[in-house]
């Protein structure tokens, strides 16, 4: 395993995990640098540039030292950085489950099979609707989740739509509809799931609730 390589690192920290299935539980947070789409809603500008260069053995003895057995790699876009998947593969390796959450828009099949994806497909709103990479949607697996950031009524329309069109609940262990903090009231959602029927699981950023919504390393 290439140890030596490096990736632009913006925060490595431990908190509890405060979406998807995985949510409430003790979490390793190893945050990478740089993005390259701009949702209109996104809450971590601040990974679009700087960070440190880190390498893959250093951050194994990060994560080591934080004493926990969940870690998730997100940003910024994972994905944008080659070694992003050389670390995944190290941190299987020492015995981590490891979550990787990513945009829909670069391919998720260059990543270990026993990582568990959580795909960001992108609604309309944010902006960056035409980014997704559809063929993603053939890669999942069945401990792998999507989930959708919906900021208005039109979001959750299309986002509906996606789920049933490709048969989402077929394909992976959940689907997450999540609120954009702010502009959309969360019981709208949840009274439009319910009216529909919708097979998907309602989720609100939990770590919004326990600590500022601009708070970092937390």
């Amino acid at each position: 395993m290439p140890l030596e390589k490096t990736l632009r690192i913006t925060e490595v920290y431990k908190s509890v995990q405060g979406e998807s299935t995985w949510a409430g539980l003790p979490c390793i947070f190893v945050r990478l640098a740089r993005c390259h789409l701009r949702c209109v809603w996104c809450d971590t500008e601040y990974a679009f540039r700087g960070g440190e260069s880190v390498s893959i053995g250093a951050l194994l003895d990060q994560c080591d030292a934080l004493t926990c057995q969940l870690i998730e790699i997100t940003g910024g876009e994972p994905l944008i950085q080659p070694n992003c998947v050389d670390l995944a593969e190290a941190l299987l390796d020492r015995g981590y489950t490891v979550l990787v959450e990513t945009s829909g828009s670069l391919p998720i099949a260059v990543l270990p099979a026993e990582v568990i994806k959580i795909m960001d497909l992108k609604c309309p709103g944010s902006g960056e609707c035409g980014k997704n990479d559809w063929s993603n949607i053939d890669t999942l697996s069945q401990h792998d989740e999507v989930k959708f950031v919906i900021a208005s009524r039109a979001d959750y329309e299309w986002a509906a739509e996606v789920v049933q069109r490709y048969q989402l609940a077929d394909r992976c262990n959940a689907i997450l509809f999540s609120p954009v903090f702010g502009p959309i009231e969360p019981a709208d959602i949840v009274q439009w799931i319910i009216d529909d029927n919708l097979p998907v699981r309602f989720q609100l950023q939990m770590h919004k609730f326990i600590w500022p919504p601009d708070a970092k390393g937390v």
